[in-house]
């Protein structure tokens, strides 16, 4: 086997970071006998996780076999694994499976995990996973091997991310897992938690499913779990397991088709494959469930998803982290104190989200006491909410309540650093706001604005210091949403920027630099995008027809669903913005001009369980219907969305409103939901071809995968 994982790794991985597997051997605390500790550790700090690529595996298997020579003396009652300080292990080495040429080469990555789990599994001591820091894909599969699992209660994160990426668990998760915790409880964990954005356990919830037979706290993680192992080795802890029906399995896996196809609509293979294994393992063995991970891999990672799949992962683990264009974050003022104009919801999210990541006064205006005394409040209840739940102890959350303040006068922001408006999206009225605003703040405070699709550079003309000027785009809603577009206006200088750029990274946000278009990035595409689909059934398509239309790309919601969300006035509103700024591609629908008139904030209701049209809206589209007889089919409508996109895009490129294609994809991903199986927007256009018949060429060079890097 050792000869095989050597040719991969020339092959696939010559550049891993392997991870060595050093035993040692001691004594155990109660005098029991000797145990054999293995210390996964690629030589790096936290950032750096553990991987396992062929090297590792190696590594791995050379630390078993030294383990199993030793077990075969008599030499050690039982054998344990670990990891470096807060990482155990997080899994394959992704970026050789990225550039895996053929299927063999593809199978032979599954049965190596295989071959080097199976190891522990088949010690002739017992084993034991101590699972000290983050664990995911295959790092939580090496536990799985073992015997026996205990946690730290201070692990931030534990998953299998394999079905968000376009894989399965595929070295004996599938198999494994629903033995162990029950079928129901491992679709949540690998097809509900990785198709929700890639949803991570904590330790003390992995505890409480059962992943993990006992947890510890931090401190003494290590030395409590080997003492535990003892007392498993002696008799003194007896550890049971479950035993889990057909019936069982089969309402499990029924479950997890029903969340599959809310999620991916279809569209993606890798869900259904792993609820293929997950429903087989009630009946098969260990290695026969092995066996169907190896085939099940050995298809996935030959798959456009999966490149995709990678592609969407490596912009948001790299390229969000360091943004395309940023200025350098040494320019960055200190932001001591954050003013918000405005003391309604969206400006309540914007305080509450600032008192918690920069823990600094926040303080709120409005035009009335009424207003901010509900602005503030809004804040206080959140806060206390946050301490119900145990994410807040008291003193915290008496001391961020005590940073948050209300004001009737703009003179409270005197002092402050940074200020956020949040008022109606008017262009006069932002405009008196800001010139409120710079009559009291310093010279050197940055003034941002929430604003949707207005011109930032418009915005701030009529400033002194127009340079301090900057767009702040939240997405709703402002806490889940990871995307902040920022936006340069003509005269934003680089200290300002730079200071809006350290600001969106305390607030934990993927911050894209986005220039001062209108609408610029999110809001434009889904326009534009939503904007074809309605005209369709302004001229005759009918609602379900169109709305229908985008189900094979397996987006997380319909065109008219997503409607909803948005609100259709400010759909109209953005729409009105870009048809002035573009009047030959952007419309304004005649019936969502009805929708907004008429005060209707849905196409559906849903007060049946399953959305039904609204037979008032459908009244109102069929009144506003065309007799041009031109209604199209699912597949003209979804063309016609696609093709428009791919336009759309070019244009935005050759605006220079972003400075790369791959930025675009981001601020889709984080912003819009766009599937990760689809890897953003360009990805998709280039490989079912839209984007060369529209536009003459793709937009990024074949082997998307290694784009992001």
């Amino acid at each position: 086997m050792t000869q095989d994982l050597e040719k991969l790794a020339s092959e696939l991985f010559p550049d891993e970071v392997v991870t060595k597997a050093p035993v040692q051997f001691f004594d155990l605390p109660g005098g029991s006998g000797r145990f054999a500790l293995i210390t996964l550790d690629n030589g790096f700090d936290h950032t750096k996780p553990n991987t396992f690529g062929p090297g590792g595996l190696v590594q791995l298997g050379a630390a078993i076999e030294q383990i199993e020579a030793a077990a075969a003396k008599g030499e050690i009652v039982g054998a344990g694994v670990t990891g470096k300080p807060f990482i155990f292990a997080v899994g394959a080495d992704l970026k050789g499976v990225e550039v895996v040429r053929n299927r063999e080469q593809a199978h032979a990555i599954g049965k190596a995990g295989h071959d080097t789990f199976k190891r522990l599994s088949a010690l002739p001591v017992p084993s034991f996973a101590f699972i000290n820091g983050a664990a995911m894909g295959g790092g939580v599969e090496v536990a799985l091997a073992c015997t026996y699992r205990t946690i730290s209660a201070g692990v931030p994160a534990l998953a299998f991310p394999e079905c968000f990426l376009g894989l399965v668990p595929g070295w004996g998760g599938c198999t494994l897992l629903p033995k162990l915790i029950g079928p129901d409880a491992a679709v949540t964990v690998i097809i509900e938690n990785a198709l929700s954005q890639n949803r991570m356990l904590k330790g003390p919830k992995a505890f409480e499913l059962g992943i993990a037979d006992a947890m510890f706290e931090p401190v003494a993680f290590l030395e409590e779990s080997v003492a535990w192992a003892e007392q498993v080795i002696t008799g003194a802890v007896a550890v049971s397991r479950k035993e889990f029906s057909a019936d069982d399995y089969a309402a499990a896996v029924a479950r997890g088709r029903q969340i599959a196809d809310s999620k991916v609509h279809g569209a993606a293979p890798a869900p259904y494959r792993a609820l293929d294994i997950i429903a087989k393992a009630a009946t098969v063995s260990d290695d026969e469930g092995f066996d169907l991970e190896d085939e099940a891999l050995a298809d996935l990672i030959m798959t456009d998803e999966l490149r995709a799949g990678l592609y969407a992962f490596n912009l948001t683990q790299k390229r969000a982290k360091k943004p395309f264009g940023a200025p350098d974050k040494a320019l960055a003022r200190p932001v001591t104190k954050v003013g918000v104009v405005g003391a309604g919801l969206m400006a309540s999210q914007f305080a509450l989200l600032f008192v918690q990541r920069l823990q600094v006064p926040v303080v709120l205006t409005d035009i009335d006491q009424e207003r901010v005394d509900k602005g503030v409040g809004y804040v206080h209840e959140q806060i206390g909410l946050l301490q119900l739940k145990g994410r807040l102890n008291q003193d915290q959350a008496n001391r961020l309540k005590a940073l948050v303040s209300g004001s009737l006068t703009k003179d409270a922001f005197a002092d402050a650093d940074f200020v956020i408006e949040a008022v109606f999206e008017e262009m006069s009225v932002k405009q008196q706001v800001f010139a409120e605003v710079e009559a009291v703040v310093r010279e050197d405070c940055v003034l941002a604005t929430n604003t949707s699709s207005l011109s930032v550079t418009e915005m701030a003309s009529k400033l002194k210091h127009p340079e301090r000027v900057v767009g702040f785009h939240f997405f709703n809603p402002v806490a889940v949403l990871p995307l902040l577009e920022i936006v340069r206006a003509e005269q934003t200088d680089d200290a300002s920027l730079a200071t809006a750029f350290a600001v969106g990274k305390t607030l934990k946000k993927s911050c894209v630099l986005v220039k001062d278009a209108p609408a610029f990035v999110v809001n434009r595409l889904l326009t534009r995008f939503l904007g074809e689909v309605t005209a369709a059934v302004d001229e005759g398509t009918p609602i379900e027809v169109a709305d229908r239309a985008l189900e094979p790309l397996g987006l997380p919601m319909s065109p008219f669903v997503l409607l909803e969300l948005v609100g259709p006035a400010v759909a109209l509103h953005v729409a009105e913005t870009l048809h002035a700024a573009f009047p030959g591609r952007f419309g304004v629908s005649p019936n969502l001009g009805k929708m907004v008139a008429a005060g209707k904030k849905a196409v559906y209701r849903w007060d049946t369980g399953a959305p039904v049209i609204d037979p008032e809206v459908l009244e109102l589209f069929q009144a506003g219907t065309s007799d041009s007889d031109s209604d199209s089919n699912e597949e003209q409508v979804r063309e016609r969305a696609l093709r428009a996109m791919a336009q759309e895009v070019d244009l935005m490129l050759a605006e220079g409103v972003v400075g790369e294609a791959q930025d675009i994809d981001l601020c889709m991903l984080l912003g819009a939901g766009w599937p990760f199986h689809l890897g953003g927007i360009t990805p998709y256009l280039d490989r079912t071809g839209v984007s060369e018949i529209v536009t003459g060429h793709r937009f990024l060079t074949p082997g998307v995968a290694s784009l992001a890097e």
